[in-house]
């Protein structure tokens, strides 16, 4: 039997409405990125792989694109249909990286956010260079977690590591290294856009954004434990009843050859 913790579809089913709540949305800034390295234009077609509650949806579709969202989870599902209903140029469809369900150079981007690392990579890439017109875009995005300074996020790291039940294992900076990430593209380039972001989180929101994390428990005495101890690291490094998160968005892009 599987276990729900570990399992790449199933450890969100009941995380959807933190995951909205409590991570960080994208910026028209990553729009306005793609529009200048990748000519992204409002009558190009999007194929959202891992798409999730639609965070880097939301930013493309207020650009005027089509956009299916491909996910697996069904919690996931419905909370991305719930909160893009106000976008008529959005679907969404069960299916995965592996085997999206679309049809063949059907998509002129293939966009992931916050998902990769999730991925079988080499199945994955062929899924995706199936479904990219000849010279379409894949475009990787996620937001990358300081983890080193200030005081407070190195903290916050120690503590992920202290409770958490598979942080290192999934942990993209490993999962989605830029070696990892140059292997999927190969033979073609990938090319590298980072941006800064930042979150605001009194310990309530900072409470919610740890529980949106997939690697921490959500209940029982390990989660108790957790709970417990999250008031004094808040307090520890809290100003003005705050503390704050600090992400480098990364964007990586480039075309795949078959």
């Amino acid at each position: 039997m599987s276990n729900p913790a570990r399992d790449t579809v199933a450890r969100f089913s009941n995380r959807a409405k933190d995951y909205v709540k409590y991570r960080p949305h994208y910026s028209l800034e990553v729009v306005r990125a793609l529009q200048q390295a990748c000519d992204l234009k409002p009558e190009h077609v999007i194929a959202d792989v891992g798409c999730g509650p639609g965070l880097l949806a939301e930013v493309l579709l207020e650009n005027g694109n089509r956009i299916v969202g491909v996910e697996p989870n069904s919690d996931m599902r419905d909370a991305g249909s719930e909160y893009l209903a106000r976008f008529t140029n959005f679907s969404m469809i069960d299916g995965s990286a592996e085997s999206t369900t679309l049809a063949a150079a059907s998509m002129d981007f293939v966009v992931a956010g916050q998902a990769f690392h999730w991925f079988r990579p080499e199945p994955a890439r062929a899924e995706f260079a199936r479904i990219l017109k000849p010279g379409g875009w894949n475009v990787l995005v996620w937001h990358d977690r300081a983890t080193e300074a200030p005081p407070f996020l190195k903290a916050y790291d120690n503590f992920l590591r202290k409770h958490a039940v598979d942080y290192l294992e999934v942990n993209h900076k490993v999962v989605a290294s830029p070696d990892v990430i140059a292997r999927f593209f190969a033979p073609d380039p990938v090319q590298f856009i980072s941006q800064k972001t930042h979150q605001r989180f009194d310990l309530h929101g900072l409470r919610g954004r740890l529980l949106s994390s997939s690697y921490v428990p959500r209940e029982g005495a390990a989660a108790e434990t957790m709970l417990q101890e999250l008031p004094d690291l808040f307090s520890k490094y809290a100003q003005q009843g705050h503390v704050v998160v600090e992400y480098d968005t990364n964007i990586y892009f480039g075309h795949l050859t078959p």
